[in-house]
């Protein structure tokens, strides 16, 4: 079973990653590994509920949704100073919003894809097993 502990820090990212590929046996840059996200959330029915976050990459994207679960967690918890929840528990969050979508940047139409809730589950999915290892 895939868990997450809830660990309080701060990340300092630096510049985007570039991918280069070879041309003829040179190195040319290809486009920017890092692909701008956009994540659309409604909280509830309310209209009023709906915002946006945006993201440098795919993967800052589902950790800010882990976040913004985390958070929650954290208020309905806040003596607790250990939180920990599993892949079934972040699932139910996210069928709990009213609405959450993703645009994510596609370098080579130069223009965003939309993606649903569930595209978001399996991304979340990918994100912490690959933060687990």
């Amino acid at each position: 079973m895939l868990t997450r502990n809830i660990v309080y820090f701060e990340t300092i990212v630096s510049g985007p990653k570039l991918i280069y590929c070879f041309l003829f046996g040179y190195p040319v840059f290809c486009m920017q590994s890092n692909r701008h996200t956009i994540v659309l959330m409604q909280a509830s029915h309310s209209r009023a509920s709906r915002t946006f976050m945006d993201y440098d990459s795919i993967s800052q994207a589902m950790d800010g949704i882990c976040g913004l679960y985390e958070r929650k967690l954290k208020e309905l918890n806040p003596s607790s100073r250990n939180i920990t929840y599993d892949i079934s528990d972040l699932y139910n969050f996210i069928d709990g919003l009213a609405d959450l979508s993703a645009l994510v940047y596609d370098h080579s139409i130069q223009a965003y894809l939309p993606y649903d809730r569930q595209w978001i589950k399996q991304r979340t999915l990918q994100h912490l097993r690959k933060l687990a290892h």
